[in-house]
């Protein structure tokens, strides 16, 4: 008995043992079970998301090449083709916003470090969907049903209804890319993978690109009708500016005429000269600031109103100086010149010239977009000695191109491609003296202003002013670089790199007109040009130095509207030529850097040059 139950009580201690065993080989083999589903789940979990962003990035890069298909049918005028394919467009953007959705992607998305990615591609993806869908959708439905043709001018006007119908979807889809940009640029790329921060990067560009183009149609189409007579007729003063003898805007107002819009009819009446408006005595007031770096003969001759790069204090001067002199109140001011004026002979083709004032022996009877330039700006001189005969030149042959527009010659695509490029490159400038289209104006490069919503928070601006009162500057030859700099700081510095050369002929002196040349006037010897420049920074920088050719030179330091301004004078002769750097330190801006320069006679693409960068600590 004793044995048995010492032997029961032995197998008792054994079989519990063994239950105890077999509990923890079930839990343990539940546990790896466990762990491999997770492990699978997670695998798969992968997998569906891999998948997910192969999808993603094929749909957008078909999207992509579907762009430049719509662009492409836009600039051909084929409604129907740019229709079918906003369509496609729009399919292939909804898959990839889809795709970047749900249960998963959204769990993908708080995930330590990685949820970042995933975070900014669904924001891509939407952005790109809505662009689509809000933005180019609505757009060309509109581009479909309207007959672009005509808005171009013609003899009995422009046809202003389309427009004004059509501003309400312009502004709205300018609203909704405007809104995808800003939710694109709060992203901070930095914090994410090169697959993922490039192609970010490559949207914010295109997205801004993109807001930047829609804001100024809707900005046109808000402004256009009224400013171009559809309540009452207009009146504004037009400013032909003459890139000879530079001006900050240009160069010098010449030749001025009244352009007069009527329900969208363009005429061109009151023509008259700065010579014929004189001297004014005493000058105009200038606002403090300007006139301590421009003087006061901003307000004594209408030539010198566009010292000044500030177009709307241009403008406002040289209104005032017309009505004192007229008695007539314009609604505003236009300001061109002869490269932009070549861009409209581009769509009207050539013009005859048939008004006598502007027959010459020595000059073309036909003026094209090609001859157009060098007649003004060159031939001209040596052929009319007389300043007040010249001008005369200038707005007849002003009046012929306007009359070319108005007759309904000009092709409407190159017209508008034309006017466009002008704009851009900053030869044509507009004005109102109506508060609300100013208040527009304003948020736009055709205004012309030096501070407010048009300018970048990092723009710098070198401005040219002829001192040599002549009109050398034919025969200048510039470029501008900005370099950025290494800063031992959290502020930044910029070099402003202005290279300049006379390539005026070594006989200049004799073999051009006294009154290219100047004669010797204020003490320059003949074919020597003098420059003024003023280089622009960015609010709350300072102009450091100067250097001219490798030697510190003093320079004056002003301030225009919070923004630093070094000044600075050059003298070349024939042949010569001077590199001047102006140093601004403390920018505070940490964005890319732009440029702005006065648009000249050459290319405003040859004059600024891409930013360049100095390699810092040796690397």
């Amino acid at each position: 008995m004793d044995e048995s139950k010492e032997s029961r009580g032995r197998e008792g201690k054994g079989s519990k043992s063994t239950g105890h065993k077999r509990k923890r080989r079930r839990r343990l083999i539940a546990a790896a079970t466990a762990s491999v589903l997770l492990v699978a789940l997670a695998l798969a979990a992968a997998a569906s998301l891999a998948a997910k962003a192969s999808t993603i990035r094929t749909e957008l890069e078909s999207a992509k090449h579907l762009l430049t298909q719509l662009k492409t049918d836009i600039a051909r005028n084929e409604p129907k083709a740019a229709l079918q394919t906003v369509n496609r467009l729009k399919q292939h953007t909804s898959s990839a916003r889809q795709q970047s959705s749900g249960p998963l992607w959204a769990a993908a998305s708080i995930v330590p470090w990685l949820g970042a990615n995933f975070q900014a591609a669904s924001e891509i993806t939407a952005s790109a969907d809505d662009v689509v869908r809000l933005g180019a959708e609505p757009l060309v439905t509109e581009f479909h049903s309207l007959d672009w043709d005509s808005l171009a001018p013609k003899s009995t006007g422009v046809d202003l209804e389309p427009l004004e119908a059509a501003e309400p979807k312009i502004a709205s889809a300018a609203h909704a890319v405007r809104a995808s940009a800003q939710r694109i640029n709060r992203i901070n790329g930095s914090a994410l993978i090169p697959q993922i921060s490039e192609p970010l990067d490559e949207v914010r560009e295109q997205l801004n690109s993109a807001s930047s183009s829609l804001d100024a149609a809707a900005s046109a189409a808000a402004l256009l009708p009224q400013m171009m007579g559809s309540e009452a007729p207009r009146h504004y003063l037009l400013l032909i500016q003459n890139n000879a003898e530079v001006r900050a805007s240009g160069g010098i107002s010449g030749a001025l005429a009244v352009l007069t819009i009527d329900k969208g009819k363009i005429g061109l009446e009151s023509q008259s000269s700065a010579s014929e408006l004189g001297v004014f005595v005493p000058p105009l007031p200038v606002p403090a600031e300007q006139e301590v770096i421009y003087s006061e003969r901003m307000g004594r001759f209408i030539q010198d109103v566009n010292l000044t790069p500030d177009f709307p204090t241009t403008a406002g001067l040289a209104q005032d100086m017309w009505e004192r002199k007229t008695g007539q109140r314009v609604h505003g001011v236009v300001s061109i010149d002869p490269v932009s004026l070549s861009y409209i002979l581009e769509a009207t083709g050539p013009v005859q010239l048939t008004n006598p004032k502007a027959q010459y022996p020595r000059l073309p009877v036909e003026l094209n977009a090609k001859n157009l330039v060098s007649t003004l700006l060159s031939d001209v001189y040596a052929a009319i000695p007389e300043p007040a005969m010249q001008d005369e030149y200038f707005a007849t042959v002003a009046a012929d191109i306007f009359g070319a527009l108005s007759t309904g010659k000009a092709d409407s695509k190159r017209l508008i491609d034309g006017i466009t490029r002008g704009t851009q490159e900053g030869r044509i400038l507009l004005w109102s003296e109506d508060s609300r289209e100013q208040s527009i104006l304003a948020a736009h490069p055709l205004s012309g202003s030096i501070d407010g919503p048009s300018v970048s928070p990092a723009q710098f601006g070198v401005y040219f002013n002829d001192g040599t009162g002549a009109k050398m500057d034919y025969y200048m030859k510039r470029t501008v670089q900005l370099v950025k700099e290494c800063s031992s700081n959290e502020y930044g510095r910029v070099k402003v790199r202005v290279t300049s050369k006379n390539t005026a002929p070594v006989d200049a002196a004799t073999s051009l007109p006294k009154y290219v040349t100047g004669g010797g006037a204020f003490g320059i010897p003949p074919g020597t040009v003098q420059s003024n420049v003023s280089a622009y920074g960015p609010m709350q920088a300072n102009v450091e130095s100067v250097v001219q050719d490798g030697a510190k030179i003093p320079f004056g330091a002003q301030r225009h509207a919070g923004r630093p301004v070094g000044t600075v004078t050059t003298s070349l002769a024939p042949g010569k030529s001077s590199i001047v750097e102006l140093t601004f330190s403390r920018i505070i801006q940490h964005s890319e850097p732009e440029l702005v320069v006065t648009p000249t006679v050459q290319t405003v693409k040859d004059v600024a040059l891409p930013t360049k960068s100095v390699q810092c600590g040796g690397k």
